[in-house]
């Protein structure tokens, strides 16, 4: 029964920054029609950024007060990324060079992180103690970052939805060549959701940072495994990327606990296919129509 909590809760948690990965896919690629593969480094990059400025035993008040930091560095950091990836195209869907654009970052990046922490793996200590959930002892970031996947589910909901400038970047997921049409502001609004992407991934970084590998060569894991929690949920949704997260969490989790950490990204893609053979627009995804 231990071991199954175990699995789950963690999975859980673990499934939690898959999702958080997944949604910040999501905001960029409805503005953009980008998949940002930067965003596994990028995250890293937040594991980093608390490394960096918390002491080697930090209080919660100082982990608090540098959480919005790490956020508002990383948002600064997906804008000008945004900017330079958007500079080349006259529209977002037209060309490619995307691809080549997000996939240099993301080498840079972690050129960025080998040269300042070396090839060791670096661990930063949590300010909270573990808690026991269903009789095993769980660590407070899987928890604290589960919490932040559903804040930033509802926050991003109510964004979209409630404000103007949310507004017009989902008329521009729906229809980019009518919102450029009626007048709205397009690349503007695109590296606006480059930010909030930014905003996403570097507080999860920050808060998964202690139980998260933060190394040059660890990003291509949650980049991998945001992708397809993206994709299994359906690409666009974010309800989608939280049951798509939790269900990679769980089976990684799984797959590390009884075959070992080498088959995790395996049973990542073998889930992916088989969601795939069965609804090719993935769980929550909605079938779009195709100009031919």
């Amino acid at each position: 029964m231990e071991e199954l909590t175990i699995i789950l809760v963690r999975g859980l948690g673990l499934g939690a920054i898959f999702a958080l990965v997944a949604m910040s896919f999501n905001i960029v690629h409805g503005s953009s029609g980008i998949l940002n593969f930067a965003q596994g480094n990028l995250f890293v990059l937040g594991g980093m950024f608390a490394f960096v400025v918390l002491p080697s035993t930090p209080g919660p008040l100082a982990w608090a007060l540098w959480l919005p930091a790490a956020a508002v560095a990383l948002a600064a950091l997906l804008a000008v990324q945004g900017w330079v990836t958007l500079l080349p195209l006259r529209s977002s869907i037209e060309q490619h060079s995307w691809l080549i654009t997000t996939l240099a970052a993301s080498v840079i990046i972690g050129a960025i992180i080998l040269l300042t922490l070396g090839t060791v793996q670096s661990t930063v200590r949590s300010p909270f103690p573990s808690i026991t959930v269903l009789g095993a002892r769980t660590p407070a970031p899987y928890l604290l970052v589960m919490a932040l996947a559903v804040a930033w589910y509802f926050g991003l909901r109510w964004f979209l939805s409630r404000t103007l400038t949310g507004l017009a970047i989902s008329a521009i997921a729906q229809d980019l060549d009518a919102a450029r049409a009626a007048g709205i502001r397009v690349r503007r609004l695109q590296i606006c959701a480059f930010a909030i992407s930014g905003l996403v991934v570097g507080s999860a970084g920050y808060v998964a940072a202690p139980v998260i590998a933060i190394a040059n060569d660890s990003g291509i894991a949650y980049v991998l495994n945001g992708f397809v929690a993206a994709v299994v949920g359906g690409l666009g949704s974010n309800l989608g990327a939280l049951v798509g997260g939790a269900l990679v969490g769980v089976a990684s989790m799984y797959a590390a606990y009884e075959y070992g950490g080498e088959f995790q990204n395996a049973v990542s893609l073998a889930l992916l296919i088989a969601v795939l053979m069965v609804r090719p627009q993935g769980l929550f995804g909605r079938p779009a129509a195709r100009r031919v």
